[in-house]
This record gives C-alpha cells, structure tokens and sequence, in this order.
C-alpha cells in the first residue's frame, strides 16, 4: 500500500474509534449518574475510571473519585486522551486530512459537533448533565447515519468500519470485565441478593438494555447478561457481531483489486474468531470470565498492532 494511502487507511480507522469512543463515554457518564447511590461517592464513579484504564493519569490529577471530578475527567480535560472533548478534537484532526475523500456533508458536521470545545465548567452540573450527554450521543449517532448514507464503499470505509467495530469490542470487554466480579452477590453472604437495577445500568452503558430485554423478557441474571454482551448474535455490540463483522470487512478487503496484506490480516482474526464463536456462557464464567475476556484484549492488541503494520507504515 502507498504511504499516502497508508496515511489515509489509518485516519479514516481513527476517524471511527474516536467518534465511537464518545460516544460510549457519554452514555457511560448519563447512565452512572442516573443509577449512582446518593452516599456512595467514589464506590460509585471509581470504576469509570478502571473502565478506561485511567487510574494513574486520574489520580495525578486528582485526590478523589468524586462525581465532580470523574465527570470533568471524562468530558472537559483536553489534555486526557479518553475525554470526550479530546475524541471530537481527534476525530475531527483525523477528518480534516480526509476532506478530499470524505463527503461535505461528514465533514460539515463534524465542524458542528466541534462546538464541544467551547464547553465549561459550568454545563456539566447535574440538572444539564443528562441533557448534554444526550445531546453527545445523538451527535455521535447522526455522525454514524451520515457516514453510512455518504460514504462511498471505497477502501476508506472498509478501515472506518473496522475502526469501528474493533473499538465495539474493546468498549464492551472492558464494560463486562469491570462489572461482572463488582455485581455478582458475594459466595460468603446467603442473603445476598444481585442488585437488578445496577446490571440494568451496565446494559444500557452498553445501549443494550431493550435488546437484552427482547431476548430475555423476564429476569436480570448476571450470566444472562453476561452471554449477551458476549455472543448474542443480534446485539450490535456484542463481541460476536463485532468480530463477525470485521471478519467479513478483511474478506472484502481482500477482495478489492490492488490491496495486498488483507490475507495477512486473516490470521490475526483467527483468535477473536475463536473465542467469539463459544456459546456455551456458563463454560466461560467457570473457567473464568477475567481470562476469558483478557485474551480477547490480547487478540485486539494483536490485531491494532498487525494493521499498524500490515497497512498503516508502522515499523
């Protein structure tokens, strides 16, 4: 592939994750703050931050995991990589080098949507907090509308949607890994009893919970949820369906005249394929979710470093 090309494969794949990335922060940041218990402070919001992998950057930062301060983290700090603030920059940075290939129509909005920049303090009170998630997510929704109705089905959409797709899977196995062991009532206590409403919120922090709710009608077990977010094959964001669809994205790929590497790629999928195709829920929580849902996230960082160097020049 020519570097320009190269260039261009992993702007349109960043352009992706990052429209992604804030839009699952947003719904994360809406959904905690409705099902948060008064009283429970940083029991609440710490686990935001071991979602994203952010502890040691939060707490250079600040002292605690306080609404405030997780909140801000997470929508305002420029300098924090996985804000939302810093994703809309990014992925309007990554747009601005595709102008030529991108519709005006992609490109118009994204200048809409940068108006996040002119954010304070001060919209991020609880009582607009909702609403301006909302109003994040809608624009990350309308995003994803405009680029399936504009874009032409060239290479760049192929490396956009696999962006995509790979940020799903990153997104949810992070999500479920974080929450199963904190939910699950403990083995010590007989009266213990699992918390409905707080698996309610990991399934709409997942924009799950009335999919979840058509397969399921009654009920909240946490191996129900579990097996969802995992391998069911209708959910959009389940690790099944992504998996699934990048394979089918590498295949087109392949399939595209004066592409070489997309055959390479194939054996990177071969390990997501694997664990993606187990059904078997109570198998995978036996032998260990944690394990389980680690060696998927070695298979994505396998998979990140072999397009960076199948595809985007990296060394």
């Amino acid at each position: 592939m020519p570097s320009l090309l190269a260039r261009f494969a992993e702007n349109n794949f960043w352009l992706a994750r990052y429209m992604e990335r804030a839009e699952n922060v947003a719904r994360i940041l809406d959904v905690n703050e409705t099902f948060a218990q008064d009283g429970r402070g940083p029991e609440d919001w710490l686990p935001i931050v071991h979602l994203h992998d952010d502890t040691a950057r939060f707490f250079a930062r600040h002292d605690a995991a306080t609404a405030q301060a997780v909140i801000h983290f997470y929508v305002l700090e420029r300098d924090n990589p996985t804000s939302i603030i810093a994703a809309v920059r990014m992925a309007r940075e990554n747009a601005r080098a595709l102008r030529h290939l991108i519709s005006t129509e992609m490109w118009r909005h994204l200048n809409v949507f940068n108006r996040l920049a002119e954010l304070g303090p001060d919209d991020l009170n609880p009582a607009q907090l909702s609403r301006l998630c909302a109003t994040i997510k809608e624009d990350c929704q309308l995003h994803t509308g405009i680029v399936e109705g504009t874009y032409y089905r060239d290479q760049g959409w192929y490396f956009y949607q696999i962006g995509k797709y790979l940020e799903r899977t990153d997104q949810t196995t992070r999500l479920l890994d974080i929450n199963y062991h904190r939910l699950m009532p403990s083995p010590d206590e007989a009266d213990s009893q699992v918390d409905a409403s707080q698996w309610n919120a990991v399934l709409r922090s997942a924009a799950g919970y009335h999919a979840f709710r058509r397969a399921y009608p009654s009920g909240m077990e946490p191996a129900k949820v579990a097996g969802f977010l995992l391998f069911d094959p209708g959910f959009p964001r389940s690790i099944a369906v992504c998996v699934r669809s990048m394979d089918d994205l590498f295949r087109g790929l392949a399939a595209l005249p004066d592409l070489r590497g997309a055959p390479v790629i194939m054996g990177a999928l071969e390990g997501l394929r694997a664990v993606s195709e187990r059904t078997d829920v109570d198998e995978v929580l036996s032998a260990g979710l944690h394990g389980f849902l680690d060696q998927v996230q070695r298979q994505l960082i396998r998979l990140g470093n072999d397009l960076g160097s199948t595809f985007f020049g990296h060394d």
